[in-house]
């Protein structure tokens, strides 16, 4: 597997041989363009000044001359039309010159020989130490026409500051080097940690948090990692209790109707018995049907992708359709029903809506005291509307408030004999899906108050 600190040390190693090698090219361009003819005129006046002062001097002593010249720094050969030739200064390691070109010299032509020498690569022709690779100037001493031939001497132009500044280039690339792939190491190290992370919550163990504390984009990422990982198990415990849950809400009736069946299968038992448990079978079925209509309406609610069948209806109406809806149960219980709507079209999924009103109404009657009341009010604020649900029922504990909308909670004993614990939980996400909100307030057998606030746009 190739790892990111393996491909980071690859690239930044490809990097630096690739800048070299560009660089080389680019100083060798420069080099060929323009330096390389500089220095060829640069050492033809530097031999002109020579040749200059060996001509207007007719006491000067040629070789000794040329040799104290060689000792600080150059490279000297001088031929001449009868047969001379001797060096000055460090010898040349290639001391092949052309015949013709120094009868060119002698006939007064100037050798280019620097300016010419091009038959290298990356500059290495400015380091060539042959006799071609110099600057060739005529100049007669004694009557007898000589050819100076010149060249600075390589030794002496790799001085000590040239090693130190080829030393500290060297000793920045290294540390820049080093430096890099530490960097890299300590960049790396939290994707690292981050992948193992994410192997722990693939085999679903959501205890593994990050350590990291940087300022910095993998500082972000982890924290949102770490806020993930929370999020997922929090998500799990909240699975894991719904399955429980769910569990016990469809074993509960199941065994009272596997119970209560047998029972019946007995011939022992009145009449009256038979009657009173074929009741309870029914009532538990009705439960569990009731119950699972709410988990796939909760599950289809829970989907991300669920979209809202947005119709234009009558609010005020389907509020006032609840009295006909549940005639029966209101008069069954004595219960007063007040109206205080006003006309409101809304734009809204209308079945899901209804399922709202049809929940908080029957929580109403079902926790209402005996000849008590509920008051339905809606009011149109322009850009929201608002419906209210109140009743004189049994009211809920402060304590239990804030968990009314959670899954499966049911506040008491006294409020479970035929609740699910989902109602409320399916009420609140069709409410957030038309991006409203639902407040709950409650005082102690003095009665419970749902608002609702709907946006129209």
């Amino acid at each position: 597997m190739k790892t990111l600190y393996r491909q980071f040390f690859v690239t930044t190693i490809f990097i630096i041989l690739l800048s070299t090698i560009v660089a080389f090219f680019l100083a060798n361009t420069y080099y060929y363009q323009v330096t390389e003819e500089l220095n060829d005129q640069k050492h033809v006046a530097i031999a002109q000044e020579i040749t200059r002062f060996i001509e207007t001097n007719e006491n000067v002593n040629m070789e000794h001359y040329l040799s104290s010249l060689g000792q600080v720094g150059y490279q000297f050969y001088v031929a001449s039309e009868s047969g001379y030739s001797h060096f000055f200064g460090s010898e040349f390691e290639v001391k092949d010159l052309l015949e013709s070109t120094k009868l060119s010299v002698f006939n007064g032509n100037i050798y280019h020989g620097m300016r010419d020498f091009s038959s290298y690569i990356f500059m290495s022709g400015m380091f060539a130490n042959e006799l071609e690779n110099t600057v060739g100037l005529p100049f007669k001493y004694e009557g007898e026409n000589f050819g100076l031939f010149l060249r600075p001497n390589i030794d002496l132009l790799v001085t000590e500051v040239h090693i130190i500044f080829a030393g500290m280039i060297v000793s920045m690339a290294v540390i820049s080097l080093l430096t890099m792939l530490i960097v890299a190491k300590r960049l790396i190290r939290p994707i690292t940690q981050l992948t193992e992370a994410t192997k722990q919550i693939s085999q679903e163990k959501y205890n593994h948090m990050l350590e990291i504390d940087r300022r910095d984009e993998i500082g972000q990422l982890a924290e949102s990692f770490n806020e993930m990982t929370k999020q997922l198990q929090e998500n799990d415990q909240s699975r894991k209790e719904f399955i429980s849950n769910v569990s016990h809400d469809f074993q509960s009736p199941l065994l009272n109707i596997q119970g209560y069946a047998d029972l019946l299968r007995a011939q022992t038992i009145t009449e009256e018995e038979r009657s009173a448990y074929s009741l309870v079978i029914q009532t538990e079925a009705k439960r569990l049907s009731i119950l699972t209509k709410q988990l796939l309406l909760l599950t289809s609610l829970d989907q991300s992708n669920r979209r809202l069948k947005r119709e234009s209806f009558s609010l005020d109406v389907q509020l006032k359709s609840l009295s006909q809806k549940y005639l029966w149960r209101i008069q069954e219980r004595g219960i007063e029903l007040y109206y205080k709507i006003s006309p409101v079209l809304y734009q809204g999924d209308k079945s899901l809506l209804e399922t709202v009103w049809d929940n908080l109404f029957t929580n109403a009657l079902k926790y209402n005291k005996p000849n008590g009341s509920i008051q339905i009010e809606n009011e149109d604020c322009g850009p929201y509307v608002t419906i209210q649900f109140k009743d004189t029922g049994i009211g809920i504990r402060e304590d239990e408030l804030p968990h009314v909308f959670d899954r499966f909670y049911r506040a008491d004993t006294s409020r479970t004999e035929e609740g699910t614990g989902l109602g409320l939980t399916i009420v609140k996400q069709i409410i957030e899906l038309h991006e409203g909100s639902i407040q709950v307030s409650s005082e102690l057998d003095v009665g419970t108050c749902v608002l609702i606030t709907l946006p129209k746009e």
